[in-house]
């Protein structure tokens, strides 16, 4: 399989920005390429007028609307921006439009929750967790993954299947179950809901499992039983936490469940799944304001450990270009071998690169995530350096790290160690071993020589951060030893 042109330019690149902070689209790509367009008209203006202001926060509330957002938080959003931006604090700034953007950025903390939300657990276990939403948001799969959440976090937690209206719903809990290594309890589809929960509550207790998560029936439609077979559930087992799921991709809709749930149900938070599939994101900027309660987590893809903490200040510089490194630098905590990286790094600084490394290195980047969502997490600023920014989606496509892979494996130990072996000869067997072109093998040998290149110059400190320090945290530059200035010396007569 070959890819006409050759392979694409990124890996290298991305490898290049992502080497130490180990150390699809992105959620609200539309509403973030429209607002930077807006910013970018207020930069450079000694000042801010009211028509300026208004023009500008026209072009907001259309981008807003057109991300999905509800009519009514647009417009409290809007106004409170024009308030604060037409105060004081914007009339005597030395850069007003520096100033506006702040504005901006603290209301759409405001609005996204302002404070991160994370789980109560109970000082007497077990916590439990109730989830609710309606037939087809990711009710069973969402449990799955907050169970691999808890477990993360040293937790024992149980599965309750108390969907006994969709057909197979108890067996899909229990696949579920079955990859994450969770048990799941079970009274088949005969006992009532409220019975089920109650009894797994006490097995929970019994077997020292100290956060149980009952994943009940959902419909097509918040009707009457529905409300009622839920309430009974939360009146048998008294939840420390019920969380409403929602699915992203209906946008609108999803604030209308939320607003009807709240109407009937009292929960603590929501979980927004298929996040990573939402480019508009107005369903997560409405939620907030409509339900009155704060979004907790959020699905950002199917794999079962794919459930993030929603951090609105982390998702509000996102939106606003700013990147978020914080998160990318926890993700990477979370992959990466510590050791094998400072080895990794003390190579680099004395023997350099070779295309073992680079292979590793690819390998531990896509445990960290799709790159279309490491893209997203970093500033624009960073990416305008290296080139990155603006690639087109296919450039991310993991199918191009596939044959990255294939291409390395297809070489010799000695090979990947020394590529200067690869004549033309081997770059054919090499092409035909991994299924791609000679051009393919070209390129990505280009590709790993630029990164060599680009590497020293981070190592020594001559990257685009500037001399005498690494480009990325944690990697410090060469520290040049500090040298007496040379005498001149006298010309003999």
């Amino acid at each position: 399989m070959s890819v006409r042109g050759g392979l694409r330019r990124p890996v290298g690149r991305l490898l290049i920005v992502l080497y130490d902070s180990t150390g699809c689209r992105f959620m609200f790509e539309t509403l973030s390429d429209k607002l930077q367009g807006v910013f970018r008209r207020f930069r450079g203006r000694a000042r801010l007028t009211e028509r300026d202001l208004d023009e500008g926060l026209r072009e907001v509330r259309l981008a807003l609307l057109d991300a999905d957002a509800h009519f009514s938080v647009v417009r409290e959003f809007n106004n409170k921006v024009k308030e604060r931006a037409l105060g004081a604090e914007v009339s005597e700034a030395l850069d007003p439009a520096q100033q506006v953007i702040k504005i901006v950025f603290d209301e759409l903390v405001a609005l996204l929750g302002a404070d991160e939300s994370k789980i109560t657990y109970a000082d007497t276990p077990p916590t439990v967790i109730v989830l609710c939403g309606l037939q087809g948001g990711g009710k069973t799969t969402t449990a799955g993954k907050l169970a691999v959440l808890v477990q993360k976090q040293k937790h024992r937690p149980l599965l309750v299947a108390t969907d006994i209206h969709r057909p197979a719903a108890i067996r899909q809990l229990e696949v579920v179950g079955e990859q994450i290594g969770v048990p799941v309890f079970k009274l088949g589809d005969q006992a009532h809901p409220a019975d089920i929960a109650r009894a797994a509550v006490r097995h929970a207790t019994q077997n020292g499992l100290d956060v149980v998560i009952v994943d009940t029936a959902g419909r097509t439609h918040t009707d009457a039983a529905m409300m009622d077979e839920i309430r009974a559930v939360v009146a048998a087992v008294d939840p420390h936490e019920t969380l409403l799921v929602l699915d992203a991709l209906t946008g609108q809709d999803a604030v209308n469940v939320a607003e009807s749930f709240a109407a009937e149900v009292s929960f603590d938070g929501v979980i927004m799944t298929k996040m990573d599939g939402d480019a508009r994101g107005g369903a997560a900027l409405s939620v907030r304001a409509v339900s009155g309660v704060p979004i907790r987590f959020i699905g950002m893809g199917e794999k079962l450990d794919a459930l993030d903490p929603f951090h609105p200040d982390r998702i509000a510089r996102r939106i606003l270009g700013m990147g978020d490194v914080l998160s990318l630098i926890e993700k990477s905590q979370e992959t990466f071998d510590q050791d094998q990286a400072a080895r990794m790094q003390e190579k680099l600084m004395n023997e350099g690169l070779d295309l073992e490394d680079f292979l590793q290195q690819i390998q531990q980047m896509r445990r960290v995530g799709p790159l279309g969502q490491i893209l997203e997490m970093l500033p624009k600023g960073l990416l305008d350096a290296f080139g990155g920014a603006g690639m087109p989606a296919d450039a991310m496509d993991p199918r191009e790290i596939d044959r990255v892979e294939a291409i390395v494996y297809s070489m010799t130990p000695d090979e990947r160690r020394d590529p200067d072996k690869l004549n033309t000869s081997r770059k054919r067997r090499i092409a035909r071993g991994s299924g791609t072109s000679m051009a393919d093998v070209n390129s990505l040998l280009k590709q790993f020589s630029q990164t060599q290149m680009m590497m020293k110059q981070m190592v020594g400190g001559r990257g685009p951060a500037g001399r005498g320090a690494g480009l990325v945290p944690g990697m410090p530059g060469r520290q040049r030893k500090a040298t007496k200035p040379k005498r001149k010396k006298k010309r003999s007569r």
